[in-house]
């Protein structure tokens, strides 16, 4: 026979901590993603925001093509400085500085310069990859939608 047990607290007048029992907290740790006001630095930014700007014009044609959400950590000496979000699956399309807000199909950890150098078509993406300049996780063929949609973006 099951019995019911009642786990509610039992909190009377003077149970709390007494005086001198508080410890002063230290300053919080830093995340990984630096404030947004030191976005400026990163050469990267200026990119994710006219690729922002595409999908919004042309959103609803390449959630159709990719059907995919993609999110990029760009390095910085190995620690990961921002990350970027290119959400091709739900309604129009989105593009947005943070984590992917659903899961991500595909998770790019990339460094700037290696990004900067893809983007431009200064260096082949599969060779690249072969060769450890990035890592890919999750669905890595899907990576062939997304530098088309950069190639996309490239000629607008």
């Amino acid at each position: 026979m099951w019995k019911r047990i009642d786990h509610q607290l039992k909190i009377k007048a003077g149970d709390g901590p007494q005086a001198g029992q508080f410890k002063e907290l230290g300053p919080g740790r830093e995340t990984a993603v630096p404030h947004p006001l030191s976005l400026s630095e990163f050469q990267t930014v200026p990119v994710f925001e006219d690729i922002s700007q595409h999908v919004k014009e042309v959103g609803d044609q390449l959630v159709k093509k990719v059907n995919a959400i993609f999110q990029l950590d760009i390095t910085k000496d190995g620690k990961t400085v921002h990350q970027w979000t290119i959400d091709l699956k739900n309604g129009s399309g989105d593009t947005y500085l943070g984590p992917a807000r659903l899961p991500a199909d595909t998770i790019f950890t990339i460094p700037e310069p290696v990004f900067m150098e893809l983007i431009l078509g200064k260096m082949n993406p599969q060779k690249a990859f072969l060769a450890g300049k990035f890592k890919v996780s999750g669905k890595v063929l899907l990576g062939q939608k997304l530098e088309r949609v950069f190639k996309d973006w490239a000629k607008w």
